[in-house]
């Protein structure tokens, strides 16, 4: 067994002080940072201070995101940090393929370059740090317990580069600079797939605690209902794939605007989408909000051109919801329940029968002060009571 020293023994008094404080500040204070860019800067200007002459420093971490494969945050000396996102494409593999980080992870590894002797073509970072005025340049692994792996790279500008007091500090801390942001990139991670699958919403209320059966609030709110029509007949001889970016299109066409409206999308159901307005006072601007975006959701429909032609029917309701957890054992869903919900999807069915492409009830008719043209009182499945329904003007 081979003996591998501790490097933080290896660190003579006063850069032991610092690493000493680095890995305080990384195990405390830095947990529970809002802010990654500051935890980044802070690191660095630590590190600095513990006698590395670092002028670089990245942390690029992967991300549970609908858009994105990963975060990168870059800080550098003079200028502070910044962030930006990789967005997911089927080209996101190819420039990983070529950089330091694809190594590290394979090998488990530090890759450290001296930059004056590496080829331009080693990695594709190499030209822009040469470019840059870098001499030395160092990545390093983490792997998480979730499966996860992320980097950190340092470089530095000194002609010297770094020596190998500096990259002994950088060993000694690096256990808790690991630990620090795994910490963090799993509590975002976290986030991120709850609210990619069940809404902004319902994910703050399940990490807060809100995982319990039957615990519901009621909410007065705007309900929207959204179907594509024929949507059995038109995917009927699409494969799979075509289906799926059938669907995509429709939902790229009335998710949006629901969402810049300050609706909350809850549920895509087939071809269905379930969403909610929360309601401010007595609900008048809250029905206006779900009026306008369910017209610019019909407009985009009319406008796309990515798919094969597609009808959609919306309807509007407004009323109270149930709100929370309904379920079996270990299995829930976060979701609204009620009459009123099943008021909107089955006025939602109408659209299909009656040829109409937006239709309210004569609740939301009267709380946003529309005309509407009176398809008289229908009677809807599973209601008791027919409900007067209107059909209002698309744009």
């Amino acid at each position: 067994m081979t003996y591998v020293p501790d490097p933080m023994q290896q660190l003579p008094p006063q850069r032991l002080q610092g690493a000493l404080q680095l890995i305080s500040y990384m195990l405390g204070e830095a947990r529970a940072a809002s802010d990654a860019d500051d935890v980044l800067s802070r690191m660095a200007e630590l590190i600095h201070a513990g006698g590395v002459p670092l002028d670089r420093a990245t942390s690029i971490v992967p991300l549970l995101h609908a858009e994105a494969v990963a975060s990168a945050r870059f800080w550098e000396r003079g200028k502070g940090a910044r962030s930006y996102l990789f967005p997911f494409s089927e080209e996101s593999g190819q420039g990983y393929a070529h950089s330091p980080a694809a190594d590290v992870h394979r090998t488990g590894e530090w890759v450290i370059l001296w930059l004056p002797d590496t080829p331009d073509e080693r990695y594709g970072i190499v030209p822009e740090l040469k470019a840059d005025g870098y001499t030395h340049y160092i990545m390093a692994p983490v792997f998480m317990r979730s499966g996860m792996a992320s980097t950190f790279s340092f470089a530095t500008q000194a002609p010297e580069g770094f020596s190998e007091e500096d990259i002994t500090f950088l060993r000694a801390v690096f256990p808790a600079l690991s630990a620090c942001q795994e910490i963090l990139t799993t509590a975002r991670a976290m986030q991120e797939a709850l609210r990619i699958y069940v809404g902004e919403e319902p994910q703050r209320r399940i990490i807060s605690g809100d995982v319990h059966r039957g615990e519901v609030m009621r909410i007065r709110s705007a309900i929207l209902f959204a179907d594509m029509r024929r949507f059995t007949e038109l995917t009927a001889g699409m494969s799979a794939e075509q289906a799926t970016s059938l669907l995509n299109a429709y939902y790229d066409c009335i998710v949006p605007p629901i969402e810049d409206a300050g609706g909350e999308v809850l549920k895509f159901i087939g071809d269905g989408i379930l969403a909610i307005f929360r309601a401010e006072e007595d609900g008048v601007q809250t029905c206006a909000r779900a009026l306008a975006a369910s017209r610019e959701g019909l407009a985009q429909v009319d406008a796309c051109s990515d798919a094969p032609a597609f009808e959609v029917g919306i309807a509007l309701h407004f009323g109270e919801v149930a709100f929370g957890n309904v379920g079996s054992g270990m299995r829930l869903d976060y979701t609204v329940i009620g009459r009123d919900v099943n008021l909107a999807a089955r006025v939602a069915g109408l659209c299909g029968t009656t040829g109409e492409p937006l239709l309210v009830s004569s609740e939301f008719r009267s709380r946003a002060g529309l005309e509407g043209r009176s398809l008289g009182r229908q009677s809807l499945k599973g209601l008791h009571t027919p409900e007067e329904v209107f059909a209002v003007p698309a744009g």
